[in-house]
Protein backbone atom coordinates (compact mmCIF):
# COMPACT_ATOMS: atom_id res chain seq x y z
CA UNK A 1 0.00 0.00 0.00
CA UNK A 2 1.54 3.32 -1.22
CA UNK A 3 0.11 6.30 0.70
CA UNK A 4 0.70 9.98 0.33
CA UNK A 5 0.58 12.13 3.54
CA UNK A 6 0.01 16.04 3.20
CA UNK A 7 -0.72 17.92 6.51
CA UNK A 8 -0.88 21.92 7.18
CA UNK A 9 -2.25 23.39 3.81
CA UNK A 10 -3.15 26.10 6.08
CA UNK A 11 -5.48 27.23 3.23
CA UNK A 12 -2.98 27.55 0.11
CA UNK A 13 -4.73 26.32 -2.51
CA UNK A 14 -2.30 26.83 -5.19
CA UNK A 15 -0.09 24.84 -3.13
CA UNK A 16 -2.47 22.24 -2.48
CA UNK A 17 -3.28 21.96 -6.51
CA UNK A 18 0.30 21.67 -7.01
CA UNK A 19 1.02 18.75 -4.30
CA UNK A 20 -2.36 17.02 -5.38
CA UNK A 21 -1.21 16.95 -9.15
CA UNK A 22 2.38 16.07 -8.49
CA UNK A 23 0.86 12.74 -6.09
CA UNK A 24 -1.57 12.05 -9.10
CA UNK A 25 1.56 11.61 -11.88
CA UNK A 26 2.93 8.81 -8.81
CA UNK A 27 1.07 5.78 -8.13
CA UNK A 28 -0.28 6.03 -4.68
CA UNK A 29 -3.39 4.11 -3.29
CA UNK A 30 -4.98 6.44 -1.04
CA UNK A 31 -4.45 10.41 0.34
CA UNK A 32 -4.42 11.06 4.07
CA UNK A 33 -4.02 14.38 5.67
CA UNK A 34 -2.53 15.28 9.27
CA UNK A 35 -4.93 18.15 9.75
CA UNK A 36 -4.44 22.26 9.70
CA UNK A 37 -6.26 22.28 6.92
CA UNK A 38 -7.24 26.10 7.87
CA UNK A 39 -5.51 28.77 8.97
CA UNK A 40 -3.74 31.68 7.66
CA UNK A 41 -4.56 31.15 4.09
CA UNK A 42 -6.84 32.98 1.41
CA UNK A 43 -8.76 29.90 0.43
CA UNK A 44 -10.14 28.26 2.94
CA UNK A 45 -13.45 26.67 1.85
CA UNK A 46 -11.70 25.42 -1.56
CA UNK A 47 -9.14 23.90 0.52
CA UNK A 48 -11.65 22.00 2.58
CA UNK A 49 -13.71 21.03 -0.61
CA UNK A 50 -10.90 19.28 -2.41
CA UNK A 51 -9.44 17.39 1.15
CA UNK A 52 -12.67 16.34 1.61
CA UNK A 53 -13.30 15.14 -2.39
CA UNK A 54 -9.13 13.54 -2.61
CA UNK A 55 -8.34 12.09 1.07
CA UNK A 56 -9.67 8.98 2.41
CA UNK A 57 -9.29 10.67 6.21
CA UNK A 58 -8.37 13.80 7.10
CA UNK A 59 -7.31 14.86 11.01
CA UNK A 60 -8.00 17.97 13.17
CA UNK A 61 -5.42 20.47 13.75
CA UNK A 62 -5.36 23.17 15.65
CA UNK A 63 -6.06 26.05 13.30
CA UNK A 64 -9.31 23.68 12.15
CA UNK A 65 -10.23 23.62 16.23
CA UNK A 66 -9.81 27.01 16.01
CA UNK A 67 -12.45 28.01 13.22
CA UNK A 68 -14.94 25.30 14.31
CA UNK A 69 -14.80 26.29 18.10
CA UNK A 70 -12.46 29.07 19.84
CA UNK A 71 -8.99 30.13 18.94
CA UNK A 72 -7.21 29.74 22.43
CA UNK A 73 -3.35 30.24 22.55
CA UNK A 74 -3.30 31.63 18.91
CA UNK A 75 -0.90 34.63 18.33
CA UNK A 76 -2.81 38.05 16.95
CA UNK A 77 -2.21 36.98 13.38
CA UNK A 78 -3.49 33.76 14.03
CA UNK A 79 -6.26 34.34 15.93
CA UNK A 80 -7.26 37.17 13.47
CA UNK A 81 -7.44 34.63 10.40
CA UNK A 82 -9.16 31.87 12.74
CA UNK A 83 -12.28 34.33 13.06
CA UNK A 84 -12.13 35.60 9.22
CA UNK A 85 -12.02 31.66 8.14
CA UNK A 86 -14.85 30.95 9.76
CA UNK A 87 -16.71 34.26 8.39
CA UNK A 88 -15.98 32.49 5.02
CA UNK A 89 -17.79 29.58 6.11
CA UNK A 90 -20.62 31.60 7.12
CA UNK A 91 -20.75 33.32 3.80
CA UNK A 92 -21.52 30.37 1.58
CA UNK A 93 -24.92 31.21 -0.15
CA UNK A 94 -25.43 27.74 -0.85
CA UNK A 95 -26.73 25.99 1.79
CA UNK A 96 -25.89 22.79 0.92
CA UNK A 97 -22.50 23.03 0.56
CA UNK A 98 -22.40 25.16 3.31
CA UNK A 99 -24.00 22.58 5.50
CA UNK A 100 -21.46 19.54 3.46
CA UNK A 101 -18.36 21.84 4.92
CA UNK A 102 -19.30 22.26 8.33
CA UNK A 103 -20.52 18.38 8.36
CA UNK A 104 -16.97 17.33 6.86
CA UNK A 105 -15.21 19.56 9.29
CA UNK A 106 -17.60 19.06 12.48
CA UNK A 107 -15.91 15.50 11.69
CA UNK A 108 -12.85 15.43 11.53
CA UNK A 109 -10.90 12.73 13.73
CA UNK A 110 -8.07 13.52 16.67
CA UNK A 111 -6.15 10.37 16.25
CA UNK A 112 -6.77 7.42 14.14
CA UNK A 113 -4.54 3.83 13.79
CA UNK A 114 -3.79 3.36 9.98
CA UNK A 115 -1.97 -0.39 9.80
CA UNK A 116 1.32 -0.12 12.11
CA UNK A 117 0.67 3.87 12.54
CA UNK A 118 -0.64 5.80 14.99
CA UNK A 119 -1.57 9.36 13.28
CA UNK A 120 -2.19 12.45 15.01
CA UNK A 121 -1.41 16.22 14.49
CA UNK A 122 0.45 17.15 17.40
CA UNK A 123 1.65 14.09 19.35
CA UNK A 124 0.04 10.80 20.75
CA UNK A 125 0.13 12.88 23.85
CA UNK A 126 -1.76 16.04 22.64
CA UNK A 127 -2.80 14.96 19.54
CA UNK A 128 -4.06 18.43 18.84
CA UNK A 129 -1.89 20.99 20.27
CA UNK A 130 1.30 19.70 21.55
CA UNK A 131 4.30 20.16 18.75
CA UNK A 132 7.29 17.51 18.63
CA UNK A 133 10.10 19.78 18.08
CA UNK A 134 13.41 18.36 15.86
CA UNK A 135 15.82 19.42 19.08
CA UNK A 136 13.29 17.73 21.56
CA UNK A 137 15.18 14.58 20.00
CA UNK A 138 18.17 16.24 21.89
CA UNK A 139 16.71 18.63 24.18
CA UNK A 140 13.67 16.44 25.67
CA UNK A 141 14.20 13.06 26.45
CA UNK A 142 11.32 12.51 28.70
CA UNK A 143 9.58 14.34 26.25
CA UNK A 144 10.43 11.44 23.88
CA UNK A 145 10.35 8.99 25.67
CA UNK A 146 6.97 9.79 27.16
CA UNK A 147 5.76 10.46 23.18
CA UNK A 148 6.90 6.99 22.14
CA UNK A 149 5.81 4.56 24.80
CA UNK A 150 1.91 6.07 23.64
CA UNK A 151 2.95 4.36 20.13
CA UNK A 152 2.26 0.76 19.81
CA UNK A 153 4.68 0.46 16.57
CA UNK A 154 5.01 3.60 14.62
CA UNK A 155 3.35 7.46 14.38
CA UNK A 156 2.77 10.10 12.11
CA UNK A 157 2.05 13.42 12.67
CA UNK A 158 2.69 17.22 11.59
CA UNK A 159 1.94 20.61 13.59
CA UNK A 160 5.66 21.85 13.09
CA UNK A 161 5.64 22.17 9.45
CA UNK A 162 9.15 20.33 9.60
CA UNK A 163 9.33 17.28 7.62
CA UNK A 164 11.61 14.30 9.00
CA UNK A 165 12.32 11.20 10.94
CA UNK A 166 11.81 10.73 14.76
CA UNK A 167 13.79 7.41 16.06
CA UNK A 168 13.78 6.02 19.46
CA UNK A 169 18.16 6.69 19.57
CA UNK A 170 16.43 9.27 19.65
CA UNK A 171 17.35 11.08 16.79
CA UNK A 172 15.54 13.44 14.28
CA UNK A 173 16.59 13.16 10.80
CA UNK A 174 15.73 15.41 8.16
CA UNK A 175 14.75 14.12 4.55
CA UNK A 176 18.55 15.64 3.07
CA UNK A 177 20.15 13.35 5.68
CA UNK A 178 19.07 9.80 3.89
CA UNK A 179 18.29 11.26 0.27
CA UNK A 180 14.41 12.01 1.03
CA UNK A 181 13.97 8.39 1.15
CA UNK A 182 14.26 6.14 4.61
CA UNK A 183 13.74 2.43 5.17
CA UNK A 184 12.38 1.74 8.58
CA UNK A 185 12.84 -1.77 8.28
CA UNK A 186 14.97 -2.19 11.56
CA UNK A 187 13.28 0.87 13.25
CA UNK A 188 11.36 -0.18 16.27
CA UNK A 189 9.70 2.91 16.19
CA UNK A 190 9.41 5.97 14.05
CA UNK A 191 7.90 9.14 13.99
CA UNK A 192 7.22 10.57 10.66
CA UNK A 193 6.38 14.17 9.65
CA UNK A 194 5.62 15.17 6.23
CA UNK A 195 6.12 19.05 6.53
CA UNK A 196 4.23 21.40 5.41
CA UNK A 197 1.48 21.78 2.37
CA UNK A 198 0.96 25.29 2.73
CA UNK A 199 3.69 27.32 5.56
CA UNK A 200 6.74 25.31 5.29
CA UNK A 201 9.08 26.54 8.31
CA UNK A 202 12.35 25.19 7.63
CA UNK A 203 13.43 28.23 5.58
CA UNK A 204 12.33 25.72 2.54
CA UNK A 205 9.27 27.84 0.72
CA UNK A 206 8.52 24.79 -1.45
CA UNK A 207 5.31 22.93 -0.13
CA UNK A 208 6.37 19.53 1.18
CA UNK A 209 4.85 16.22 1.40
CA UNK A 210 5.71 12.74 1.88
CA UNK A 211 4.57 8.71 0.51
CA UNK A 212 4.53 5.99 2.76
CA UNK A 213 5.54 2.62 0.82
CA UNK A 214 3.87 -0.46 3.58
CA UNK A 215 5.33 -3.09 1.42
CA UNK A 216 8.35 -1.49 0.72
CA UNK A 217 9.11 -0.36 4.47
CA UNK A 218 9.89 2.95 3.05
CA UNK A 219 9.02 6.83 3.48
CA UNK A 220 10.12 9.38 0.43
CA UNK A 221 9.71 12.76 0.78
CA UNK A 222 8.71 15.51 -1.96
CA UNK A 223 9.24 19.55 -2.25
CA UNK A 224 7.65 21.18 -5.13
CA UNK A 225 7.76 24.98 -5.92
CA UNK A 226 3.92 27.01 -6.50
CA UNK A 227 2.98 29.95 -7.09
CA UNK A 228 3.76 32.05 -4.20
CA UNK A 229 3.49 35.17 -5.77
CA UNK A 230 -0.23 34.62 -6.49
CA UNK A 231 -0.92 33.66 -2.59
CA UNK A 232 0.62 36.44 -0.89
CA UNK A 233 -1.22 38.83 -2.95
CA UNK A 234 -4.48 37.30 -2.35
CA UNK A 235 -3.79 37.60 1.23
CA UNK A 236 -2.05 41.32 1.23
CA UNK A 237 -5.25 42.03 -0.36
CA UNK A 238 -7.99 40.90 2.75
CA UNK A 239 -7.94 43.52 5.41
CA UNK A 240 -8.54 41.00 7.78
CA UNK A 241 -5.56 38.96 7.32
CA UNK A 242 -1.71 40.34 7.99
CA UNK A 243 0.29 41.09 5.25
CA UNK A 244 2.90 39.13 7.29
CA UNK A 245 1.02 35.44 6.66
CA UNK A 246 1.84 35.98 2.46
CA UNK A 247 5.26 37.89 3.17
CA UNK A 248 6.79 34.64 5.43
CA UNK A 249 5.56 32.38 2.75
CA UNK A 250 8.70 33.67 0.99
CA UNK A 251 10.84 32.40 3.31
CA UNK A 252 9.75 29.43 4.62
CA UNK A 253 8.98 30.28 7.95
Amino acid sequence: MRTAIISDIHGNLEALQTVLADIDSKSVDRIVCLGDILGYGPNPAECVDLVAERCEWSLLGNHDYGALYEPTNFNAAAEQAAYWTRAQFDAEQDKEVAARRWEFLGGLRVRTQMDDFLCVHGTPRRPINEYLFPDDAINSPVKMKQIFDRIPQHSMSGHTHVPGIFTTEPDFYPPEDFEYSFNYKDEEHIIINPGSVGQPRDLDPRSSYAILDSEATTVDFFRLEYDIDSVSSKIHAIPELSNWLGDRLHEGR
